[in-house]
């Protein structure tokens, strides 16, 4: 009984699906359009409806075979990889436009730190005349035109608010508000698509005395540029790539810059981790990451006596095994070798503008910038995936199987590998569900 109602389900929604294709407007045009009255961030997509407004929402209910959630890279990657079999999909996504993090939430001077060939979304290259290391906005051109390429339209402005599993019926329940049109829509989803990403909302850490700093304070989502900041004294929070980078931006710009390092990193050069990424077809991990410290101690020098240490294990046994980067040096280490940028323990207390270090040592400081990552929102909506994700909403599975979940639940971009990582998940995504739905209509 199953397999004929999915078979007619699958050919009606194809049908659609194939006509709507053709007949949908080019959607490059909404995301260019999108990217720039993104500077409100839709007030976290409009704030949401109160209670009393949602009452007043139409109420839907709508099958689909596939439901994507969020047109980040990740769920666009699904999107286009599922296409490639005809496999009618709807993809969902909170903001007003795809791949918000990237236009909205980013630095001015943010380049991707890995080599193009390691950062193309599946089935489309970039075109031959794009630098090696591509800037924020060449990748989002490139994210626009592959929206385009594959006729990816996605329902902007709507919001997951609960999934579980019905058992009985073998399908996704998901409640979603459409707030461009003011429904709440039930989608009945085959599969379920979780590729909402690591960075649904800001982490700040609890400091004690921040609440009354007088200068400002901003998360690095916030942060464009160190032009405003000539000449104060700003403190960043926060020393992975994102964190390294700012410090070494608002030191260019002429701010007295400090930055707090309190755990081992590995510090390495573009072109060492473009060679890291090439040997791994063909060298073990441990033997990799050996040749390259030995390179990167030649380039850095001992950075000890500037406050950084090393962790135990190298740079890619730590990738694989955790998911923590290798600072990639844009400039950083030189400025703090002059002391220009000066380095800082973890923070014990902040009174006023002075901020006490561990060791008795003081500072008074205009702004701080917390670059101190982003948490998954993704376990506040949803529910039965006890095999697929943890606590912190990343899978509890490791590399390479931690894409796949129980009941047709998938993960897309989670596993902290980057855009290669992300075109890897929505290959394996598309090719699975397209093996259950051969065997489900023969």
């Amino acid at each position: 009984m199953e397999s004929k109602y999915f078979g007619r389900l699958f050919w009606t929604m194809k049908n659609d699906y194939n006509r709507n294709i053709v007949t949908l407007d080019q959607p490059g045009k909404q995301t260019g359009n999108c990217a720039k009255k993104a500077s409100k961030k839709t007030e976290r997509s409009e704030k949401a409806l109160s209670t009393q407004q949602k009452d007043k929402c139409q109420k839907v209910m709508e099958e689909v075979v596939v439901l994507i959630v969020g047109a980040g890279p990740a769920g666009l990657a699904t999107a286009a990889c599922v296409s490639q079999f005809s496999i009618p999909y709807v993809i969902v996504e909170r903001e007003n436009c795809s791949a918000s993090l990237w236009r909205n939430r980013t630095y001015d001077r943010l380049k991707l730190h890995l080599a193009r060939e390691f950062c193309e979304l599946p089935h489309m290259p970039y075109p031959a005349d794009t630098p090696t290391y591509i800037p924020k906005n060449t990748f989002i051109k490139y994210v626009d035109d592959y929206i385009e390429c594959f006729a990816i339209h996605p329902r902007y402005l709507t919001v997951v608010e609960s999934s579980t599993y019905d058992f009985n019926g073998k399908y996704w329940s998901i409640m979603a508000h459409d707030m461009a049109k003011c429904k709440i829509v039930n989608y009945r989803a085959k599969f379920l698509v979780v590729a909402s990403g690591e960075n649904s909302v800001e982490n700040i850490p609890v400091i004690p005395g921040l609440e009354n700093f007088p200068g400002v304070a901003i998360h690095s989502s916030c942060y464009k540029s160190g032009i405003d900041y000539s000449g104060r004294n700003v403190l960043v929070i926060g020393s992975g790539n994102s964190g390294m980078e700012i410090a070494y931006d608002l030191a260019s710009h002429g701010a007295n810059t400090s930055i707090i390092i309190r755990s081992p990193i590995h510090v390495m050069t573009k072109e060492l981790i473009r060679l890291g990424m090439t040997l791994v077809h063909y060298l073990p991990l441990k033997m990799i990451d050996g040749l390259l410290l030995m390179m990167a101690n030649a380039v850095f020098g001992d950075l000890s006596r500037h406050g950084i240490t090393r962790p135990e294990k190298g740079p890619f046994v730590l990738k694989s095994e955790t998911g923590r980067s290798a600072v990639i040096d844009v400039g950083t280490i030189g400025l703090i070798k002059k002391d220009k940028i000066k380095v800082h323990g973890r923070i014990t207390k902040i009174k006023g503008k002075t901020i006490e270090f561990e060791g008795g040592k003081e500072a008074s400081f205009d702004a701080i910038v917390f670059a101190t990552g982003y948490k998954s929102t993704t376990n506040s909506w949803l529910k039965n995936d006890e095999d697929m994700l943890n606590s912190d909403g990343v899978p509890k599975k490791e590399f390479p199987n931690h894409w796949k979940g129980a009941n047709g639940l998938y993960s897309a971009g989670l596993g902290r590998r980057g855009l290669a990582g992300i075109a890897m998940d929505a290959k394996n995504i598309a090719n699975d569900i397209k093996r259950s739905i051969d065997s489900m209509c023969s």
